[in-house]
């Protein structure tokens, strides 16, 4: 195998984070508590939220935004009702969706952004629909804007998928903060680590409340006495084992909390890098016939970088990636590529599809490289001149 020179992520972790660690082993506190409810408050002031709520990974954030959504009190949706969902995302956007008894309605991205086209979004609208789920890819804002003001005009519900964009902006506000709630993924390759890890976001007080009551079983405990979920009683006894949700056990462990309190303090620094590396795959890479990559909406956090051939290299994908891989470029798929081609696709309720011309040329031409925290000037440019010997050789 050859030498890795350019790896998908590296560790966003030191001495720090060992610290906090070996503070909480040793602590013999390893389930949720304070330190998890420090990170929650952090990160909702970072977001500019009034609530996160921790779960023990971004797809459990999603799955727990979802039953939010259908158990909140005065929820907007029931049995049967559908969401619209962009083609292009990964596998736990579309699970919960069906998980809490709702329907996927599949619209397609727009090619240069990667995110779901606005206008086909307006199209899919019917009389069942009652969300649309945004989903942030690789960093880059979806037009959250013009998606919030359709969903004000036809009265829906707006979620954010922001799994891979932490720290991402559109007009001043940063994503996961457009509409009722957003979430995040706090796993290895993105941009905070906290082992696994999620959080959902939200500025209603009755779906902070549903989240926690969902995170925990479904009851009671951690609500305060009065609240939008079910009031406690006068007996703490009783109150230990009250069920009142059809919940789950999705909650973070208190390291994760630790750990994620240091890194968000050092986000800030790794969020400048990201762009700065961001800015200078550009400079390299775009403007050229062969290749299309990712139009920045707002200010993108560079999850990653896409690349989908074009022109003379069309149909060499295959070709091109072995040739990275035999130069130590580690490459992935777009997120999942065209969700609607995976054989999981007979389990799942889904409206009738449309043509998704745009997804589809996304699975099979295109394909990502890794972003890190870290200078990464001379790795990209390395990898700039494997990828042009390449298509100098292609006719």
């Amino acid at each position: 195998m050859p030498e890795v020179i350019y790896p998908l992520a590296s560790t966003t972790w030191d001495f720090e984070e060992v610290q906090a660690a070996t503070r909480l082993l040793e602590s013999n506190q390893l389930t949720m508590g304070a330190e998890v409810r420090k990170f929650e408050e952090d990160f909702a002031q970072y977001i500019g939220t009034k609530y996160a709520v921790m779960f023990n990974s971004g797809s459990s954030a999603n799955l727990g935004m979802l039953a939010a959504l259908r158990y909140v009190r005065n929820s907007p949706v029931q049995e049967g009702d559908e969401v619209i969902v962009p083609a292009v995302s990964w596998s736990t956007t579309y699970y919960p969706v069906n998980q809490v008894g709702l329907t996927l309605k599949f619209v397609d991205v727009n090619l240069q952004t990667l995110n779901m086209d606005v206008n086909l979004v307006e199209q899919a609208i019917g009389p069942k629909t009652k969300a649309i789920l945004a989903v942030n890819l690789l960093g880059n804002p979806a037009e959250l804007n013009l998606l919030r003001k359709l969903s004000e005009k036809h009265n829906l519900v707006l979620l954010e998928d922001n799994c891979e964009s932490l720290g991402a902006e559109l007009d001043g506000e940063k994503t996961g903060s457009f509409g009722l709630a957003g979430t995040y993924s706090f796993f290895f390759s993105h941009h905070i680590c906290t082992m696994e890890g999620g959080m959902v976001t939200t500025d209603s007080k009755d779906f902070a409340e549903t989240l926690i009551s969902m995170r925990a079983h479904g009851w009671t405990r951690g609500l305060e006495n009065v609240n939008s979920v079910h009031n406690r009683s006068e007996n703490d006894w009783d109150d230990l084992f009250r069920f009142v949700l059809p919940g789950y056990n999705l909650r973070p462990i208190e390291l994760s909390g630790a750990i994620g309190q240091v890194q968000l303090r050092k986000f800030p620094l790794f969020l400048d890098w990201r762009r700065k590396n961001g800015k200078i795959f550009i400079d390299l890479f775009s403007g050229r016939d062969d290749l299309i990559v990712q139009e920045e909406i707002g200010r993108s956090s560079w999850f990653g970088f896409s690349l989908i051939l074009n022109g003379k290299l069309r149909g060499k994908r295959s070709e091109i990636l072995a040739h990275f891989a035999a130069h130590g470029v580690e490459t992935r798929p777009i997120v999942a590529g065209n969700f609607t081609v995976n054989p999981v696709m007979k389990h799942l309720k889904y409206a009738p599809l449309d043509t998704l011309p745009n997804a589809e040329r996304l699975h099979e031409e295109g394909f990502f490289i890794g972003n890190h925290h870290s200078d990464v000037e001379n790795e990209l440019k390395k990898v700039f001149e494997i990828f042009e010997e390449f298509s100098k050789g292609v006719k």
